[in-house]
């Protein structure tokens, strides 16, 4: 049974591990390589780590990240480049289902390697979140259907086609390949923050990571094992807390989803992929709603930083976190050092 706070303690967390080695060269290698690559900014917050009592308070600014408004190229990118090393067509066509910034970096994927794509889109998607990713060249197909739906539809679409391939960011059983490449994708994200963290002389104590189906919190997890001393807390909004729901009840678990701002988070079940990991490796989760996520764009513009919902959910969720009773409950204090992902720019396409 939940709770009504608006945080869960993960009752299946395990805390003792030894650090875990990632070998994560050739990611950042072939990121490089992608026109307008370049290490996004990490930026300090010293007035906002003041007031919540932290120690410090660190957001890595995926603003803009390999020309798109948000981290989702990585992902992407890194997958569409593995798949397209096992396909055995000669042009063939990406499909995804998207509620924004996933089909557009997609969608710009297929650009760059001159390949037709499809992306499925489904309600609840902004006309503006739609019109950018048809304006990457790609095929749009909007179904008055949910998130999961959608990508249920994307994978019947490709399964029909012999030239298709599906670059799906969530995963179930017999599809898995493609969604650890996108999770594999986020590594630069991490592997940046932690080495301009060290150029700050700080550390890392805690990761708060916004979490729709995961993956990105699969990567968070993934990267606090390789330290020795690490936390990862995942943010959802209150009307899609399939990961608080999951780990309450110790099991993969759908919930029934509502409108949010926060519409690249608004997805209802975890990714089957994810979830042995999450269950282990998160230390809980945190639902915010759609005022506090509004709030923290103000006050992420405040510092200079540009912000959309999503990407203002961590600050949202700290807030939460930095109170009590969740601060003692998860152990912050004024010597926590804690790194916010700003997932995504004010411009992004949900």
């Amino acid at each position: 049974m939940l709770t009504t706070e608006p945080f869960l303690l993960n009752p299946g967390w395990n805390p003792g591990h030894t650090a875990e080695p990632r070998e994560t060269e050739d990611i950042r290698r072939f990121h490089e390589t992608l026109p307008g690559y370049a290490v996004t900014p990490l930026l300090t917050l010293p007035a906002i780590a003041e007031t919540l009592g932290l120690g410090a308070v660190l957001v890595k600014d995926e603003s803009l990240r390999l020309g798109l408004p948000a981290f989702k190229m990585l992902g992407a990118s890194w997958a569409v480049h593995r798949a397209l090393q096992r396909s055995t067509g000669d042009r063939p066509r990406l499909v995804t289902a998207t509620d924004g910034n996933h089909g557009r970096a997609v969608a710009r994927m297929a650009a760059l390697m001159k390949l037709p794509a499809t992306i499925v889109i489904p309600r609840g998607v902004s006309e503006r979140a739609i019109d950018l990713i048809r304006a990457e060249g790609a095929e749009v197909r909007v179904l008055d259907v949910s998130y999961d739906d959608a990508v249920r539809q994307a994978a019947a679409l490709a399964d029909a086609d012999p030239d298709a391939l599906l670059v799906q960011d969530t995963s179930w059983p017999g599809y898995e390949d493609v969604p650890q490449w996108i999770v594999d994708g986020y590594a630069t994200l991490f592997d940046e923050a932690a080495e301009q963290a060290a150029e700050l002389g700080a550390g890392i104590d805690l990761v708060v990571v916004p979490a729709g189906v995961g993956s990105l919190a699969h990567a968070a997890v993934t990267f606090a094992r390789s330290r020795t001393d690490c936390r990862v807390i995942a943010v959802e909004p209150e009307v899609a807390d399939c990961l608080r729901a999951s780990l309450a009840a110790g099991a993969l678990t759908t919930v029934p989803t509502g409108q949010t701002n926060m519409a690249g988070l608004n997805c209802g079940t975890p990714a089957y992929l994810a979830w042995p990991d999450l269950q282990r490796g998160l230390v809980g989760a945190v639902v915010v709603d759609d005022e506090a996520a509004t709030r923290a764009v103000a006050d992420l513009a405040a510092e200079g930083l540009d912000a959309g919902p999503c990407g203002a959910a961590g600050l949202a969720a700290l807030k939460i976190l930095a109170a009590e009773p969740a601060r003692s409950r998860f152990g912050l204090g004024p010597d926590t050092r804690v790194l916010l992902l700003n997932t995504e720019g004010s411009s992004a396409s949900g």
